[in-house]
């Protein structure tokens, strides 16, 4: 099990720095669903939910992931003679399956993004700037992924001051 430091500004940094990565996934979607609706596009290609669903996919999963601490992953409910407890102990393996679950999502968003990118656009022969809506897309689930990940690390740092008021 590994350790992290821990530091308040390190907390700070992490947060804000997914908080940015989130901004810049989410953006570049948008960005080319704009695009694509524009004049400017020459193609007939736009951004169609088929698109967005990778997004909504990466999203959920975002939510999920960072709803669970980490102190629950290593919880096992054990009363010290190897028995479970039967005042609501052993709920490890539910926080671990539903973080599964979240990182599957988040899996399946990069994924689908990767599909929607080779089928809609390269499979099809598109070049710059239509290709660029499907850069975009995967752009945007990459960083929601790596943005999920730094989360859930700068939420499970303790600060200095954190006090235990477990009995």
């Amino acid at each position: 099990m590994f350790r992290l430091p821990k530091s308040a500004k390190l907390r700070s940094v992490g947060i804000y720095t997914s908080g940015a990565l989130f901004a810049i996934g989410f953006w570049s979607l948008v960005d080319s669903a704009i695009f694509s609706k524009q004049p400017v596009n020459a193609s007939t290609v736009h951004v169609t939910f088929i698109d967005w669903i990778p997004f909504l996919c990466s999203t959920s999963g975002m939510m999920i992931v960072n709803s669970i601490e980490k102190a629950n992953l290593f919880d096992n409910g054990a009363n010290g003679n190897g028995f479970m407890s039967t005042n609501g102990g052993g709920h490890a393996w539910a926080a671990r399956v539903i973080l599964f679950l979240g990182f599957s999502l988040l899996a399946g968003g990069l994924a689908g993004s990767f599909m929607v990118f080779i089928l809609k656009y390269l499979m099809k022969g598109y070049g710059f700037p239509t290709l660029g809506m499907g850069v975009s897309n995967v752009v945007c689930n990459g960083c929601i992924m790596l943005s999920c990940i730094i989360l859930w690390l700068a939420q499970n740092i303790e600060d200095e001051y954190s006090y235990s008021l477990a009995l």
